[in-house]
């Protein structure tokens, strides 16, 4: 399961690094996507399998599931963690998730979050200023 957020740099050749903390649990060969919240999704070979097959099976479905489908599919890319720890960002979705210099990569369970640093920080503060209502609409307060 991957936990926590870093703040990385990118170098010169769109690579970032990824946290030591989480090579291990994603292997040498890795997918990133596009995301949802305008990030990128990164995930290890064999949980893009199971994303894969669930999103193949929608691409007949209703026009929701096929966009759906079709984003995070056709917008995948297989990249390998270089022996430094760093795996190439395709400049196509470097650009959709308007990252530049610094980004924040986060662990959300069974993916890795690759977010802008500003964008993240603002999502954050949200999401953080409003967790009380969420979870009383959700209905999950615990006492």
């Amino acid at each position: 399961m991957f936990l926590g957020e870093y703040l990385h740099t990118f170098d010169p050749k769109n690579r970032i690094s990824v946290p030591s903390k989480f090579r291990k649990d994603l292997g040498r060969v890795v997918v990133v996507t596009h995301g949802l919240d305008h990030c990128l999704y990164l995930y290890s070979r064999k949980a893009w399998e199971k994303e894969a097959q669930a999103y193949a099976a929608e691409v007949n479905g209703i026009a929701t599931r096929r966009g759906l489908a079709r984003l995070f599919l056709a917008g995948s890319f297989e990249v390998e963690v270089d022996k430094a720890g760093r795996v190439l960002i395709p400049e196509n979705l470097k650009s959709f998730a308007s990252l530049t210099e610094k980004a924040v990569i986060a662990g959300v369970a069974d993916r890795v979050e690759i977010w802008e640093e500003g964008a993240w920080k603002k999502y954050i503060a949200a999401i953080e200023r409003d967790a009380d209502a969420y979870v009383e609409a959700l209905g999950a307060t615990k006492n």
